[in-house]
């Protein structure tokens, strides 16, 4: 079942909601992507584009080097088809390292509300 967002509300749960299922759940990678995602979805982080392929290639081997997640939103924005979101994620790595990411993401949604396109600008924190 596809999740939907149309409000601020429901893009912080799906801020918060999807590394930890892409990450920790049961289902497969494709499964948690595509509940949240269209087909087409594309994400740039940083300029560097991810495809629906190239995603999924990034996600699994980061399933074995995360041990947790976690993110903490500052400022998410619904408008009509358009998003916003000021977010920390942090990630507990098994080697026992933090590392912790502020992301500003811009995005797209398709008329189901599932995300089509997000554009991310990153630091390291």
């Amino acid at each position: 079942m596809s999740k939907i967002i149309r409000t601020a509300d429901d893009l912080a749960q799906y801020l918060i909601d999807y590394p930890r299922e892409i990450a920790f759940g049961d289902e497969p990678p494709e499964t948690v992507l595509d509940r949240y995602h269209t087909p087409d979805y594309v994400v740039v982080n940083d300029g560097i584009e991810l495809d629906r392929q190239r995603l999924l290639d990034h996600v699994r081997p980061a399933r074995k080097r995360a041990a947790d997640v976690g993110v903490e939103v500052h400022d998410a924005l619904v408008v009509g088809d358009r998003v916003a979101a000021r977010f920390v994620l942090t990630a507990q790595l098994r080697k026992g390292t933090e590392v912790a990411t502020e992301v500003h993401m811009f995005g797209t949604l398709a008329p189901d509300g599932r995300l089509r396109r997000a554009d991310q600008i990153t630091r390291t924190l």
